[in-house]
């Protein structure tokens, strides 16, 4: 999969973002005009901003499953089309509108919003805007809204994780893998098993906290984290694979020990046997953390803010992978599909 339209074959006239009287101030950004096949890159018109709305010059924006899946129509929302994908950005603000009050004219900003962000600017509306402490530059902090957000709401909200716990996570190397791994050693204070799928990647986890870590294309998940933390098993489990890796990992729970399942990268989603759950009082639950900006927003807020604290304490440190320009996006796309990528892929919008 490559990009279709790229710098080499645009005129510049197409390419560049323009400003100036008679030509008008145009921006690129990916479109998905056919479902499946690859993204373009064009030029598009701006609009006027709403009393409430703020635009954005993006820098960063983040590239989720969610994005490949939004693309081949398989995702839950199916935006018409034509249209942008890209969940989440940080960038700085260019314009607001007469009645923002939360955000002015050269922040620095994080934002998230359904789709539309893998552009050179955007229109965002002012609530679901952050700004970037003055220590955490805006690559780190394009890592924040999704992958940590994901992090902090599956270990603090939904498996109310406590200190001393032991959490194992799957997919560990991905990048919301690493931020639970981040979330949950150096937040808080649990012991993390991280199970991925290749010696690099358990090599990496290692170096980004976990205390240990197992290669489940070797063998058995449970096995292995039973000879490390014995027949007892694990306090929770945070499982972004699904198949027989979510099986396996249920099974490796502790007495009232409680797994989320985050995500299906495996392709495969797993029926849960009832009986496991009743024979050791454990809780299987899940998370789709975007839902909680639209039906609990405040403490959806109060999570980002927490996190971009954190980061400018320096008790949470985000990992980027890799960063591809916004003409190579069906290059990153298929970074993320052949499972190659371990940490955050971004797209650098400068």
């Amino acid at each position: 999969m490559v990009a279709v339209l790229c710098r080499r074959c645009l005129p510049r006239a197409w390419l560049c973002r323009r400003a100036g009287q008679g030509c008008g101030r145009h921006y690129r950004a990916a479109i998905c005009a056919v479902l499946k096949k690859p993204l373009t890159i064009e030029e598009v018109a701006p609009r006027s901003v709403g009393p409430q709305e703020v635009r954005v010059d993006i820098h960063f924006c983040g590239v989720n499953f969610a994005d490949i899946l939004v693309c081949r129509g398989q995702y839950q929302e199916k935006p018409h089309l034509p249209f942008t994908p890209g969940l989440e950005f940080s960038g700085t603000v260019l314009e607001t509108g007469t009645d923002v009050s939360t955000v002015k004219e050269g922040d620095r900003v994080i934002g998230m919003r359904n789709f539309n962000c893998m552009a050179e600017e955007c229109i965002i509306d002012q609530k679901n805007l952050w700004q970037i402490p003055e220590k955490i530059s805006l690559q780190e902090a394009a890592v924040l809204p999704i992958s940590y957000g994901t992090a902090i709401f599956a270990l603090e909200h939904r498996a109310h994780t406590q200190p001393g716990e032991v959490v194992l996570v799957t997919a560990a190397a991905g990048t919301t893998g690493l931020a639970v791994i981040d979330v949950a050693t150096n937040v808080l204070q649990a012991k993390v098993i991280a199970a991925a799928g290749s010696d690099e990647k358990c090599k990496l986890v290692l170096q980004r906290g976990a205390q240990s870590s197992v290669n489940y294309s070797q063998g058995s998940l449970k096995d292995a984290v039973r000879k490390l933390v014995g027949k007892g098993g694990v306090n929770v489990a945070i499982d972004m694979v699904g198949g027989d890796v979510f099986l396996e990992a249920l099974r490796s729970l502790a007495w009232e020990g409680r797994i989320v399942v985050v995500g299906f990268a495996g392709g495969n989603i797993a029926s849960v046997p009832a009986n496991l759950l009743l024979l050791k009082n454990v809780s299987a639950m899940g998370l789709l953390y975007g839902q909680y900006k639209e039906t609990k927003f405040p403490v959806f807020s109060k999570s980002l803010s927490s996190l971009l604290q954190y980061c400018q304490q320096g008790r949470i440190q985000p990992y980027v992978g890799m960063v591809f320009k916004l003409e190579e996006v069906n290059d990153a796309f298929l970074h993320v599909i052949q499972g190659k990528s371990m940490g955050k892929v971004l797209l650098a919008l400068k």
